[in-house]
């Protein structure tokens, strides 16, 4: 029998080749892909289409009866199969690129459903490229039930993705880790049904109690790690003292804005705990806009003027980079004596030695980096101050590991993700919390609209004049390309249309999770110099970067996201001194889209979080894999929220009863966190 913790070249079918394509989505023994899970399912249509009926784009299904044999040609480039046949009376042409082994699986005379996209191919005949063929019985089969669709990497299909994850659940034994009161208690599945039920659903209420228990366990997880670290917590004296404040306050006077009021209430309740008895974590958590980075700065200041080092550190390069390059300015515009060290992954051995050995002398400096700054080599010798920024990205672990680099330093944590004071709480333990509730005056509000698809080329005209005026654009788009089981639209076609639409005359260009961390952040460096006029993307845009001269932003397919996602998105225009405008695309078929209608009525972060709550109901979700928060993969804080403290409760009364996890019934749930915690640093 197979193990967790066995490579994926166990399972069979899995090569050198098929195992390189799975590193590329981090996945590299069974655990991995057992824990990957999928991004969305769809149903295949219960009704079978007459082509007379259909629209050119839409996706289908068509029962054909084949009366002509296929017929393959080879290309310099590929071999091509076609199928003519016809559709009632209208006739159309089935296209498959480099699949001849087709021929072999049609027979004459025989009845198939064709699934795909319909396509017009002149003034009567249709078309259909890459269909997927089934016998009736089997798309019977296939409709009866919910199909997984995953992320994907070139080369790699979702039914290959599939078949090796059904080969994984055959052939390992998933053990029950949680104790059986906890089990009972809770009313939750069994671990080994509900992983079979996440990757393949036999309804969607079986999804639904899969979710509902894989949910539980993220969040119980997470909680237990918290518990243990705040249990190895001591309180610590203050052993830092802070007397000079002169370039703190020389830089505070001299800032070119007033700060806000909830920005100087944060000020003075971190210089507070600075003063205490005792070293102490905070979370600021503020609005997007509402001025982090400025608080970072001025607090980082006052400890590096009283001779000690503070960092910060950001999720991505191109944010950290982002800092980096505002701190240096700052530091030059008001003359501080301080150097700036900047530390990230993708420095050379020779560049990282060069930080390591500035990071390792008792010189006060400001330090900023991504979580190169908590790896092995990285070490700090006179450490009062770590920040991290946008902290749900880290997971509990991270944020320790970066506390103990120093000499147990005081402790920033900041989120621009809203989250209702009563969640905070929980999700927060005994940590204190500053939040920044409004957003600099000279800020103005950004003008929303939800509008339907028929509109959209109103909204590309609209992005044309903003261009046109000096500005730049975002477009959002939910998939990466495109898939025959979705009609979500997709950022490498988005790109191609929008090139097309605007002939030449302004730019576009592409950006998506899957692209390398130099293609990234040369798409982003070029969109942040305003060589690309309008940059298509996933939601890997939503965190941190900061371009002020972006004022335009449209969502397509608004209606496939949570809302405190769409707030994360929107957030990224707004950043300078001209009107901002967000549109939603609502592509569903309801007349009016009760959250796309709070989104568009306000810019306040904590009102859309909390109308959140109130309008998610169980089980609705906008697609398998939520918008990042914390460490959780499916557990979404807003939705979840109920269960969140359930679990919370469960955690505490556990390791209250059995600290270290001795007794019989919790060894297994013991060994189950090892193998998870051995897993996240794998990752790491």
């Amino acid at each position: 029998m197979k193990r967790l913790e066995d490579s994926i070249k166990t399972i069979k079918g899995i090569g050198d080749k098929l195992s390189k394509l799975y590193e590329k989505l981090s996945v590299y023994s069974l655990w991995d892909l057992l824990f990957y899970y999928p991004r969305t399912y769809f149903e295949f249509p219960e009704e079978l289409c007459d082509c007379s009926d259909c629209l050119d784009g839409d996706l289908v299904a068509l029962e054909i009866n084949v009366h002509e044999i296929p017929k393959t040609k080879k290309t310099k480039r590929m071999e091509i199969t076609t199928l003519n046949a016809f559709c009632g009376e209208v006739p159309i042409q089935f296209i498959w690129f480099r699949s001849p082994y087709i021929k072999s699986q049609i027979k004459l005379h025989e009845t198939y459903i064709f699934y795909g996209v319909l396509k017009s191919d002149g003034p009567i005949r249709k078309k259909m490229e890459q269909p997927v063929l089934y016998t009736k019985d089997k798309y019977d089969y296939e409709r009866s039930s919910l199909q997984p669709v995953y992320s994907l990497t070139k080369g790699l299909t979702n039914n290959q993705l599939k078949k090796n994850l059904h080969g994984v659940l055959d052939e390992i034994q998933l053990e029950e880790y949680l104790p059986k009161d906890m089990i009972s208690k809770r009313n939750l599945e069994s671990f080994s049904h509900s992983m079979k039920q996440i990757h393949f659903p036999d309804s969607f209420e079986e999804l639904k109690k899969a979710r509902r228990r894989l949910v539980y366990d993220e969040f119980l997880t997470f909680f237990i790690q918290m518990e243990q670290v705040k249990e190895q917590e001591e309180a610590v004296s203050n052993h830092f003292h802070f007397p000079h404040m002169d370039r703190y306050n020389f830089c505070l006077e001299r800032l070119p804005f007033e700060l806000t009021k909830g920005q100087k209430s944060c000020l003075d309740e971190i210089i507070s705990d600075f003063q205490g008895d005792y070293i102490s974590q905070r979370l600021i958590q503020g609005d997007v806009g509402s001025g982090k980075t400025i608080i970072a700065f001025l607090l980082m200041t006052l400890v590096v003027e009283n001779g000690y080092q503070a960092a910060i550190m950001a999720p991505t390069e191109i944010l950290a980079r982002q800092h980096y390059e505002t701190f240096c300015q700052y530091v030059k515009d008001f003359d501080l004596p301080f150097e700036v060290l900047f530390l990230t992954g993708s420095f050379t051995a020779k560049q990282k030695r060069e930080v390591y050995e500035a990071m390792a002398k008792e010189t006060p400096c400001y330090i900023i980096g991504t979580n190169a700054l908590i790896q092995e080599k990285a070490n700090y010798d006179n450490l009062a101050l770590v920040i991290t920024d946008e902290q749900h990205r880290f997971g509990v672990k991270q944020r320790e590991t970066f506390r103990k680099k120093g000499n147990m330093p005081f402790t920033l944590v900041m989120s621009a993700t809203p989250i209702p004071r009563t969640l905070s709480m929980i999700l927060y333990g005994d940590m204190n919390i500053s939040v920044i509730s409004d957003v600099p005056a000279k800020r103005l509000p950004i003008k929303n609209a939800v509008i339907k698809p028929k509109e959209v080329k109103t909204a590309y005209e609209f992005i044309y004049k903003q261009v046109k005026s000096g500005r730049q654009a975002y477009v959002i788009c939910p998939l990466v390309e495109a898939s025959e089981k979705t009609e979500s639209e997709n950022v490498l076609d988005y790109g191609k249309k929008l090139r097309e639409f605007y002939k030449g005359s302004i730019s576009v260009d592409v950006l998506h999770g899957r692209m390398s961390a130099e293609e990234k952040k040369k798409v982003m460096e070029d969109f942040l110099a305003k060589k690309t006029d309008v940059l298509v993307s996933t939601t890997v845009v939503e965190v941190g970067v900061n371009v002020p001269n972006a004022t335009v932003m449209l969502i397509e397919n608004a209606n496939r996201f949570g809302l405190a996602q769409l707030h994360q998105l929107r957030g990224r225009v707004g950043r300078g001194e001209w009107q901002s405008y967000c549109m939603f695309v609502d592509s569903g078929k309801e007349e009016k889209n009760k959250r796309l209608e709070v989104i568009s009525s306000s810019n306040d972060g904590f009102f859309v979080a909390s109308e959140d709550l109130k309008l998610r109901g169980p089980g609705d979700f906008y697609g398998i894999r939520q918008s990042g928060e914390f460490d959780f993969t499916l557990a979404d804080i807003y939705q979840d929220g109920e269960l969140m403290k359930e679990a919370s409760c469960d955690a505490k009364e556990l390791l209250a009863l059995d600290k270290d996890f001795s007794m019989e019934e919790h060894k297994p749930l013991k060994e189950f966190l090892t193998q998870q915690h051995n897993h996240q640093y794998t990752a790491l």
